[in-house]
């Protein structure tokens, strides 16, 4: 196609923009609602999927070891911990260590509990915290960690940590809201393809005259369709744009308002730079991509004369 083509179709397809108002308005609004109700629930999925990452990753195996086992076999022990393939990350804690940690997690009611406990009389054993690369492994690094203390004649593992049962119910919840995450936000992007697409076709079928007289006096159905292809995605393009303004400073606001409140709670909301491009990179897409899916078919009905 010339290029001087290209640019009459472009012109035109800017006119029909301009020319149709009040269709171009409902064809913009059309998408700007759909793809804003569709932008939250994405949002909502992007948090939802990061709170959960963030209760993963605190899950722990903690081995414990016996009491008054040596340096070196501490140092071998670690050694053999860290290379599994699992493990991220292990780090000893030595009793004085787990005492100290045993207090500031009660606080201070149950203080009395620990009271007359120094380094001379610790009942706590040393002991491992492991950190693994898939929390959803846990389990199986714990029965290796298991396992090498179980090979050692001297058996210097008292017992292997994770949380059993507990874990792997709350691996369960993270991945069924995962997964209801996803079919919400795919269920509401293919209802906003045929709610946009059907309000574009609206605008066609309300110039189906035009399209027909064009096809009578000669011109070709790529002459035709260019310009309406070039029509769908600006209105695609200009409700993408509005939508994703709307969400981006709806989002920051609320980011900024919860902060305080959810910082308290341990719970991180996904920063706004982290879940801008993702949002508007998927919204500007979909939103050009329908306008140009529900042009291309409706002009094609009508070129059939």
């Amino acid at each position: 196609m010339k290029i001087s083509t290209m640019l009459r179709h472009m012109r035109e397809g800017v006119k029909n923009v301009v020319r149709n108002g009040w269709m171009t308005f409902a064809s913009v609004s059309s998408i700007v609602i759909s793809l804003f109700i569709l932008g939250v629930f994405l949002l909502l999925a992007l948090n939802v999927n990061n709170v959960a990452d963030q209760i993963e990753s605190q899950v722990q195996i903690r081995v414990y070891l016996q009491l008054d086992t040596p340096e070196a076999k501490i140092s071998e022990l670690k050694n053999a911990i860290g290379n599994l393939p699992e493990v991220k990350k292990v780090a000893f804690v030595s009793k004085e260590q787990g005492l100290e940690d045993l207090r500031a997690s009660i606080g201070a009611d149950g203080s009395e509990l620990l009271e007359g406990y120094d380094k001379t009389n610790n009942p706590l054993p040393d002991s491992f915290t492991v950190d693994v690369f898939d929390p959803q492994n846990i389990a199986y690094a714990a029965k290796k960690i298991d396992a090498i203390g179980s090979a050692d004649k001297t058996k210097p593992i008292t017992s292997v940590k994770y949380g059993k049962g507990t874990v792997e119910t709350l691996f369960k919840v993270t991945n069924a809201v995962r997964n209801i995450g996803l079919v919400i936000v795919v269920g509401l992007a293919v209802t906003a393809m045929f709610l946009i697409s059907n309000t574009i076709k609206m605008t066609i079928l309300a110039r189906r005259r035009e399209i027909g007289i064009m096809k009578l006096v000669g011109a070709t159905n790529n002459f035709i369709r260019w310009p309406f292809f070039i029509e769908g995605a600006l209105i695609g393009f200009l409700g993408s744009a509005i939508t994703i303004a709307l969400l981006l400073f709806g989002y920051s606001r609320l980011v900024d308002a919860s902060q305080f409140e959810l910082g308290l709670m341990m719970i991180k909301l996904v920063t706004l730079q982290e879940a801008g491009f993702t949002v508007s990179a998927i919204t500007l897409v979909l939103g050009m991509l329908i306008g140009v899916w529900g042009s291309t078919l409706s002009v094609r009905k009508y070129l059939k004369v």
